[in-house]
């Protein structure tokens, strides 16, 4: 069966964009949430954020373009653009797709041109408001700029959407029917609307008077998630491919478990039962043990129910080694950004794997109930990872385990 690798990756974060940048402030355990600036949020729970800051779309788009993209594709455009000079492949030599995912969409967009229509009249809404708004057009974008003319198509499951693109360009490439795939996701649901309904629904912290350590998995005091936005794009490729043409392999994607809880629209299986399958069946299908595993990045949203059943679910799985893998949160400094989270989390755990050194968990100063693993709190740490795990869970019961690691044989 053909291998498939990771040649270039690309990054819109709340703590920087590019690699290089997004890498500095994880080590350095930089918080991307401030309070919310751009709408008000006087009538809201919670009014804080994780925001792209220094996203100009002027530096990257021309003004027709600027008004045809969401936010959300703008971030998936500008992600593939880095990976893909990243990796330097050429698609007019390998057969090639695009699977980038987004929970929502333009969601923006579909607000903006509602308030519109109410104040001024359907006969106002915008002809560009469809186009603007569906999850496929990041996919479509960036098939469109690079000329790709193979599969090309957007997943959607949640919180484990990109995880879940990344999984479906692997598959093409094992079978195939590919040699390249761009894969990933972005979001950008930093609006009114968005905070309101999670807020409503009580999933987002309401640590409105300490932004920056709002967002704290596993701690006793974590009152749930705060919102991010960003993407993360990475490109795959076929091992042999990748070695013929002299591209650097950042890591082989060895395997992937994918499953659903069936137990709620919301809330997790609270034993993690199918969050623990998910990473059974990543490690059974890298032909892995749980002592290969030397790193697990977690989903880990700063949720009461949430971080319990996760760390319930890597005990299941790996025993009295639980306590010796080290777990972070990614999400501890960039917020949630639900659709983008696991390729952006994704990017996290290959430049740890890359650099020799695991970001930490901020935040965390008084682990929660029954959350007792190593999950790097206060600082990096230094440490060899040979493989590690990636994991993310979605609204819906959606699991999505990858396991990656250094390319072996």
């Amino acid at each position: 069966m053909r291998r498939v690798c990771v040649t270039g990756i690309g990054v819109v974060s709340p703590i920087g964009i590019g690699k290089e940048n997004f890498w500095k402030a994880l080590e350095e355990g930089k918080s991307g949430v401030r309070l919310i600036e751009k709408f008000d949020t006087s009538e809201m729970k919670s009014k804080i954020a994780a925001e792209v800051r220094d996203f100009v779309p002027s530096d990257h788009f021309n003004r027709k373009e600027i008004r045809m993209y969401d936010r959300f594709t703008q971030f998936a455009v500008v992600a593939a653009n880095e990976a893909i000079k990243d990796s330097n492949v050429d698609f007019r030599d390998a057969k090639a797709g695009v699977i980038v995912g987004s929970g929502i969409g333009g969601v923006e967009t579909l607000e903006a041109e509602l308030e519109k229509a109410f104040k001024n009249g359907w006969r106002h809404v915008s002809p560009y408001m469809i186009p603007r708004m569906i999850p496929n057009m990041a996919s479509a974008v960036i098939s469109e700029r690079y000329h790709i003319h193979g599969p090309s198509f957007c997943v959607v499951s949640a919180c484990a959407t990109s995880l879940n693109a990344i999984a479906s360009g692997y598959d093409l490439i094992r079978s195939g029917m590919l040699d390249v795939a761009v894969v990933g996701g972005a979001e950008a649901s930093v609006v009114p609307l968005a905070i309101a309904a999670f807020g409503n629904m009580k999933a987002l912290s309401t640590r409105n008077d300490e932004p920056e350590k709002a967002s704290r998995p596993f701690d006793r005091d974590r009152d749930g998630f705060v919102m991010g936005e960003g993407g993360g794009i990475l490109i795959l490729e076929e091992l042999e491919h990748a070695i013929r043409r002299g591209a650097k392999c950042y890591c082989e994607i060895k395997g992937y478990g994918d499953t659903t809880d069936a137990y709620h629209l919301v809330a997790p299986e609270p034993n993690g039962t199918y969050a623990a399958l998910a990473m059974k069946i990543a490690m059974e299908r890298a032909n892995l043990t749980p002592k290969d595993v030397d790193y697990i990045n977690a989903h880990a949203t700063g949720t009461p129910a949430g971080d319990v059943a996760e760390t319930r679910a890597i005990k299941a799985i790996f025993g009295e080694r639980a306590y010796e893998i080290p777990v972070n949160a990614t999400k501890s400094m960039i917020g949630h950004l639900l659709g983008a989270a696991g390729a952006v989390e994704m990017i996290a755990s290959i430049l740890a794997l890359e650099r020799g050194i695991i970001h930490p968990t901020i935040n965390l100063e008084n682990p929660g109930d029954e959350c007792d693993l190593d999950y790097v709190p206060k600082d990096a740490r230094k440490a060899s990872v040979k493989n590690f795990l990636c994991n993310s869970f979605g609204f819906g019961g959606h699991n999505v385990s990858i396991l990656a690691g250094k390319v072996e044989g």
